[in-house]
């Protein structure tokens, strides 16, 4: 791929899909095909197409959406409309793993072979989807699709006009069993099955749920029935107390952030409203995509008005204007919930200028991610959004300086942010009271693996790993639990009284993370899940920095060697141990820093590769 525009030549369903984006070409600059005179004597475009480059990830998607791939004649005729070097979108393109720039069917069936489907009969299922399927579909293997109560999971894409997407039903059932699985032949198309999220959440309509009050009780597509189960009257408080006192609640609160780094939200929000350089903006990170993590997404399918007045909160606080909410690119539902719910909004005057009457103007824009856990670190986030490779940036300077277009950005996930109402409504007082001194509110959990009812539950903080199991329910001994994903740490069956506090993981040498609750029992052997864990790593690593690019291989390569009894364990365990505390100490961001912590846990404290 070159830095300069090549001859390829877009068809004209490509171009259709990116002028439905961007408009019709101005001149021949933008890829018009004829000619003016006008055009003969000055170029147009230049710094206000430049300026536009944020609209590369939304143009990509337009193509694939319609297509099903992006040809070379469809990426040069979008660089040319954004003035884009062609090589620059290219590894744009080849940067997320739902786009393709090689030509394949219209049709794509991701299956999950992550671990919590892995558990019931995922791989067997590729393995059969890709024998029975005919050429006319193409059968993907994907890390975890965030659909882990109903494992094993898989995503049909149909492009087209419009493109589809939607989980297709491979088994029913709380505990579905691999062997009653239908055959891959016989993929059923389960676009209106589950209309509601309530299927993930068994405590759906029980008393005294706070963060999931709504989700399978209120039509989530229905503004007016959110309003009547209380909806905005936080913001109305927020309006009514003013951007630095909502602040002051939720930093007397003790809110931190839910995503697993349990940064104080409120200093955030503060040091963010502090500063003089301006426009502000607010992201809410939605790209939730840690293996086994899906309490996000629920959220966003079962009650999306209370992430739109949470967003409008927080950016009341931090003075931000606009706001980006970034869709994890395996969520249709979500992105259509969270699209309907913002178009009635602003109908309701709910977003837009003068919201309420108040005098305060704020709107949201939606950017769809593409298959990227890397995302989810926020200023890799913050390149996907401007047009760029989702690489992390060095720190400092931090978000609440420079984040966003290089302007203060407050990023949040979708729990914390929701977790905004309840103390505007309760008080920073009757909120701080739910849990404990040093975590303080509800947490949501996700809760998949060797369980009886999978799904999102939401405890207070204090509660032990134990009183979640017990709602989950166990059918049978378990030989580990695995605590906030690929990137946490493995727990014995016999600890299960630890706290479910930030304090309390640590204290007992693991971590809450994101909220993730995996069970293993002996349906699949402890090596497999810890070479699977190292796959993913090594496939979702970005590259950037030496320590994770090569370390996350040579941690694999280490594993299949004492899987496969070749060369000596031990001193592929001590090597293990040197790459792992080398991608801590040098890694750019979390993802090479965690990326041994799972496996560092199963060796020390599972007794893994004992014997």
């Amino acid at each position: 791929m070159d830095l300069r525009f090549g001859d390829s030549r877009p068809t004209d369903e490509e171009r259709a899909a990116v002028d439905a984006l961007l408009g019709p070409p101005e001149s021949a600059w933008e890829g018009a095909d004829d000619r003016s005179d006008a055009d003969l004597r000055w170029a147009r475009g230049g710094r206000a197409a430049r300026e536009r480059r944020d609209l590369l990830l939304p143009g990509l998607h337009a193509v694939n959406d319609r297509v099903g791939w992006i040809s070379p004649g469809a990426l040069d005729y979008l660089c040319r409309r954004l003035t884009v070097p062609p090589a620059e979108a290219y590894g744009v393109a080849t940067f997320y793993s739902m786009f393709s720039v090689r030509e394949r069917p219209p049709t794509v069936l991701h299956v999950c072979t992550d671990l919590a489907c892995a558990r019931v009969g995922g791989p067997g299922l590729y393995d059969s989807a890709r024998e029975r399927l005919g050429p006319d579909v193409q059968v993907a293997e994907s890390p975890c699709l965030g659909l882990c109560e109903r494992a094993p999971a898989a995503l049909l894409v149909k492009a087209g006009v419009p493109g589809s997407a939607a989980p297709v039903a491979l088994s029913r059932g709380s505990a579905p069993d691999p062997a009653a699985a239908r055959p891959a032949a016989e993929l059923e198309w389960a676009g209106g099955v589950e209309a509601v999220a309530s299927a993930a959440v068994p405590q759906a309509g029980q008393p005294g749920l706070v963060l999931l009050k709504r989700v399978g009780r209120v039509d989530p597509a229905s503004l007016d029935d959110y309003r009547a189960e209380g909806g905005y009257s936080a913001l109305r408080r927020a309006f009514a107390l003013g951007p630095a006192a909502v602040i002051r609640e939720v930093t007397d609160a003790g809110l931190v952030g839910r995503g697993g780094a349990a940064f104080p939200t409120g200093r955030k929000w503060q040091a963010t409203a502090a500063q003089p350089d301006g426009p502000h903006y607010l992201v809410c990170n939605a790209d939730e995509s840690e293996p086994g993590t899906f309490k996000d997404r629920v959220v966003l399918e079962g009650d999306p008005y209370a992430l739109v007045e949470a967003m409008t909160i927080a950016a009341y606080a931090t003075g931000a204007r606009h706001g980006y909410l970034y869709v994890r690119g395996e969520y249709p539902r979500a992105l259509a919930r969270m699209s309907h719910a913002l178009e009635q909004a602003r109908l309701r005057g709910l977003l837009g200028a003068d919201i309420l009457g108040h005098g305060f103007s704020f709107d949201i824009e939606i950017r769809r991610g593409a298959g990227a856990y890397i995302c989810g670190e926020e200023t890799a986030l913050f390149n996907s959004i401007e047009g760029y490779r989702g690489e992390p940036r060095s720190k400092p300077p931090f978000p609440v300086e420079k984040g966003l277009f290089g302007k203060p950005t407050a990023a949040n996930n979708v729990e914390t942010l929701i977790n905004a109402l309840p103390i505007l409504t309760m008080g920073a007082q009757a909120y701080a009271a739910i849990g404990t001194g040093q975590s303080t509110g509800p947490k949501l959990f996700c809760v998949s693996g060797a369980v009886e009812r999978p799904g999102v539950y939401e405890l207070p903080f204090g509660a032990t790993l134990g009183d979640l199991l017990a709602l989950a329910g166990t059918p049978g001994p378990l030989r580990a639990i695995l605590l906030g994903g690929a990137a946490g740490g493995f727990v014995r069956p016999d600890e299960l009284d630890i706290p479910l506090t930030f304090e309390g993981t640590r204290a007992a040498g693991t971590t809450l993370g994101s909220g993730v609750v995996m069970a293993f029992d002996d349906a699949l052997p402890l090596p497999r899940v810890l070479l699977r864990i190292a796959q993913f790593f090594r496939e979702e690593s970005c590259g950037q920095c030496v320590p994770c690019r090569v370390g996350t291989v040579r941690q694999q390569e280490a594993l299949h060697r004492i899987a496969e009894k070749r060369g000596i364990a031990a001193d592929d365990i001590a090597l293990l141990r040197e790459v792992g505390r080398t991608m801590r100490d040098a890694s750019i961001c979390g993802l090479g820093q965690t990326a041994w912590n799972a496996i560092e846990s199963a060796i020390d404290r599972l007794g893994a590769y004992a014997s």
